[in-house]
């Protein structure tokens, strides 16, 4: 296991692109505190909400476009973008065979070589509108678009 924390960024890419959520016990702490509302807290939530992601998208791949690392090496930003088709259950939506692009914004705080602590900003209205489990904006019906006339 790399203790550098630029490492750390890419690995991370790495691991869930390679469908093995076991290899996050290499890169998170055991008590890693995650201020993501769709993951629990700990390493097992990290690796049950991903195993759940791969799950419902197994040709998911996830590439690093962009890992920073503060100058004391605390902090670790990646800017990500995940790729798949919607093949299977994902997140308690029925598979729809659509192709989605993602990106993420992801701050982790480290600590003796492990995440520790992580915040992130994605766009799951994108997401969730790409598999088809919402309606685009601007359409009949969704918010932000015109409504019906009363019959």
């Amino acid at each position: 296991m790399s203790t550098d924390p630029l490492a750390l960024g890419y690995l991370f890419a790495e691991i869930v692109s390679g469908h093995d959520v076991s290899r996050f016990d290499e890169i998170v702490a055991p008590d890693y505190i995650n201020h993501n509302a769709f993951t629990e807290p700990g390493r097992e939530g990290v690796k049950t909400v991903f195993g759940a992601i791969i799950a419902g998208v197994p040709d998911l791949k996830v590439y690093a476009e962009d890992v920073f690392v503060s100058a004391d090496g605390s902090r670790l930003v990646g800017r990500y973008r995940y790729q798949g088709t919607h093949s299977g259950d994902f997140l308690g939506y029925p598979a729809t065979g659509n192709a989605f692009a993602m990106r993420s914004i992801d701050i982790w705080r480290v600590e003796d070589g492990r995440l520790i602590e992580h915040w992130d900003e994605l766009n799951t209205l994108d997401i969730f509108t790409q598999i088809g489990a919402l309606a685009p904006l601007g359409q009949p019906g969704t918010h932000g678009g015109p409504r019906q006339p009363a019959a």
